[in-house]
C-alpha cells in the first residue's frame, strides 16, 4: 500500500463520477476536489456500500450534515461501487451527501488506501479551504470509524487556523 498524501501537502487532485440525494431525486455529477476549494471537503473513504459499519459510519456523517455545513465542509463519501449501487444505498438509509464512484481505485491508489483483498481501507482525510491536507486517518483493521464529533473538532481546528 503506498502512504499516500502527506500532512501539509496538496491533496491530490481526482474528478469522480457519483450523485446526492436531493429530496426524491439522486442528483448525479462529476465531482473534482479541486472545484471545492473554499471549503473544506471530508473525505471519506469505505469499503462498500450497504455493509453494516459502512452504513453506520455514513448515516452517522449524514445525520450531522448541518455541524459541517455550520464548519463550511463538504462531505464525499468514495468507494468501488458504481454510481447505481451509491443510488441504491443512498435512497435506502437516506443519505445526504455526495457519494462518489472510484471503480479503478486510482483515487484510493492516490490516497494510499487501495489494499489487495478488502479493496479500500476505511480511511478520512480532511481537506483544508486551500486544497491541502490537513489531518488523515488510515483505518488498519475496517471495523471503526472516526466519529462525528472527532470530525468536527478537527474541522474547528482547520476554520480557526
Amino acid at each position: 500500500m503506498a502512504s499516500g498524501p502527506q500532512l501539509g501537502s496538496a491533496a491530490p487532485d481526482f474528478t469522480l463520477p457519483g450523485g446526492v440525494l436531493s429530496g426524491e431525486t439522486f442528483e448525479r455529477a462529476d465531482y473534482r476536489l479541486s472545484s471545492a476549494r473554499g471549503r473544506s471537503v471530508v473525505l471519506a473513504f469505505y469499503p462498500g456500500d450497504n455493509t453494516s459499519v459502512c452504513t453506520k459510519q455514513l448515516c452517522s456523517y449524514s445525520s450531522g450534515m448541518e455541524a459541517f455545513e455550520g464548519l463550511d465542509a463538504d462531505v464525499w463519501g468514495i468507494s468501488p461501487q458504481g454510481v447505481d449501487s451509491h443510488e441504491s444505498f443512498a435512497r435506502s438509509f437516506g443519505l445526504r451527501m455526495p457519494l462518489l464512484a472510484d471503480e479503478g481505485r486510482e483515487t484510493a491508489r492516490a490516497y494510499g488506501v487501495s489494499a489487495p483483498g478488502i479493496g479500500v481501507r476505511r480511511a478520512v482525510f480532511l481537506i483544508g479551504p486551500d486544497g491541502v491536507l490537513r489531518w488523515k486517518h488510515v483505518a488498519l483493521l475496517g471495523a471503526t470509524f472516526q466519529s462525528l464529533t472527532t470530525l468536527t473538532d478537527r474541522l474547528s481546528g482547520i476554520k480557526d487556523a
